[in-house]
């Protein structure tokens, strides 16, 4: 299980590498880049993962509750840490709360627990992709109106993925083929912006790296554990929690905290350091869940 997961997270730090080695010998401006990643591909990707045929939302309904558990159990978790470290609340909740459950998640669920429990782990990412752009969004800045949220193209995405899942209305095959292709693109953008912003991060954002490459898979569990306590699940979806919660600071924190300009540097150094630090957590979490 070991070499899948280093095969899982070496191609991140390819990309990363990449996009850090364009950034300092081109030094692009990537705020068009990031705002189509926002608001094309993305939705896309949620859509698609929704809609596609064969997910039944009804079937995983508890994990819908179980995640959104794990995820305000982090933050409140995290909340206390940043305040006796130092560290801006704003940016560490979010990378304690929001985790990689799309390119890292996605890829373990289904190599450790087959089809099934990757369709379990699609709700997961759901839960966490809605609250990352409404709870999340207002962590980020207080001054983001909730109502305008609804206009989100990622909200409305994962509203239209859960209609066609719920009602059985999927888009005919070569449609959503082509949707699809175009969300696959999001996550090798986020990590190629995640390197070019990489090339501005300091010693001091490397340091609240290593805070947040802690908090986010410790409060993860801890959060993943009272979810168990209080909502009863099957093991095999239970199994798929823990590994949630294990895992590192989501990609997207670093693409939002450029967005709402809250210190995009530190982020993208949780992000990074945070993804390094999963080749120790993820084990753990498999270990815990198995």
């Amino acid at each position: 299980m070991l070499d899948r997961i280093v095969a899982t997270i070496l191609p991140v730090i390819v990309i990363v590498a990449i996009g850090w080695w364009y950034g300092r010998t081109v030094k692009p401006d990537m705020r068009a880049l990031n705002r189509l990643n926002m608001d094309v591909c993305v939705p896309l990707l949620v859509f698609s993962a929704l809609a596609a045929r064969g997910f039944d939302l009804a079937a995983q309904w508890r994990l819908v509750p179980a995640a959104a558990l794990v995820i305000l159990v982090s933050g409140l978790v995290a909340w206390p840490v940043a305040r006796a470290l130092g560290v801006n609340a704003r940016t560490l909740l979010p990378a304690a709360m929001f985790n990689n459950s799309g390119n890292m998640g996605l890829p373990l669920a289904l190599l450790a627990f087959g089809p099934e429990g990757f369709a379990g782990f699609v709700v997961l990412f759901v839960v966490s992709n809605l609250l990352h752009f409404t709870l999340g969004a207002y962590i980020f800045s207080p001054r983001t109106r909730i109502a305008g949220l609804a206009r989100n193209p990622i909200v409305i995405a994962s509203a239209l993925g859960v209609a066609a899942s719920l009602t059985g209305l999927h888009p005919p095959a070569p449609v959503l083929t082509g949707l699809k292709m175009l969300g696959d693109a999001t996550i090798p953008l986020m990590l190629f912006a995640l390197g070019v912003r990489m090339v501005s991060v300091g010693r001091a954002a490397l340091g609240t790296g290593v805070v947040g490459a802690l908090v986010c898979p410790l409060s993860g569990l801890v959060g993943a554990y009272a979810a168990l306590w209080l909502i009863e699940l099957p093991p095999a979806q239970a199994q798929l929690l823990i590994l949630f919660g294990a895992l590192p600071p989501a990609v997207l924190n670093f693409l939002m905290a450029e967005h709402y300009r809250q210190e995009p540097e530190r982020m993208a150094a949780m992000v990074l350091v945070g993804n390094l630090a999963s080749i120790a957590f993820v084990p753990l979490g498999l270990a815990l869940a198995l």
